[in-house]
């Protein structure tokens, strides 16, 4: 089928918000994603297939055309840099903040602060901004143990209710941005499968809470 559409999806914390808005938007996969060992999915669309990745891979999938579209958060974008699709939809769903956090009682070097992060180009254009020098020590997880361990001065995480962090005895501090997720497509695509895909992006815009926001808990 010429105009069939892939839609890659995010693993994890997005998931959750995600099914409900295509399932209002009319796309319902066909087995359990929670469950299922499978990463392809069919729905009850037969024009329209579910990949399953991880968030930071989502953006790669659809920039070279592996997906038609895809929902990544702000943050996975930002650091992807946006190289060959359109950001077309604030979906209004999973939001949080990129904040600095680390010891609210404990002061700061003066000098050059170590910060680990997953966000390496997101942090070094914000301190760059301040005037700030920075080294950045890039982790994947477990972001909290850092500063415990003396590792670095500061995080920079996404933050949604700072539960995490508050039981690791560290504090948010700084406010980065406020991050949601986003609809993106695939500029070849949208070009080739013009018509199919926007019956999509029409069908997902519809589905979009009225009264969400970008606001985290």
């Amino acid at each position: 089928m010429t105009d069939r559409i892939t839609i890659a999806l995010a693993k994890g914390r997005i998931l959750k918000e995600t099914l409900p808005l295509l399932e209002r938007a009319g796309i319902r996969p066909l087995d359990d994603l929670d469950t299922s060992r499978k990463l392809i999915f069919d729905t009850n669309r037969p024009d329209i297939q579910l990949v399953l990745i991880r968030s930071a891979d989502v953006p790669t999938y659809v920039q070279y055309g592996a997906a038609d579209m895809g929902i990544a958060g702000k943050d996975v974008l930002l650091e992807h840099g946006g190289e060959g699709l359109y950001e077309w939809l604030d979906l209004k769903i999973a939001p949080c903040r990129l904040m600095t956090a680390g010891f609210a009682d404990r002061p700061l070097p003066s000098g050059r602060l170590k910060v680990a992060t997953k966000y390496t180009g997101i942090t070094r254009r914000y301190f760059l901004e301040q005037g700030r020098q920075v080294e950045l020590i890039k982790l994947y997880g477990s972001m909290e143990l850092a500063p415990i361990v003396g590792l670095s001065d500061l995080i920079v995480d996404l933050v949604d209710t700072g539960n995490t962090l508050k039981a690791n005895g560290l504090a948010p501090l700084e406010f980065i941005m406020d991050i949601s997720s986003r609809l993106i497509v695939n500029r070849a695509s949208l070009k080739v499968k013009n018509r199919a895909i926007k019956e999509v992006i029409r069908r997902i815009e519809s589905a979009i809470e009225p009264d969400a926001t970008g606001d985290a808990a």
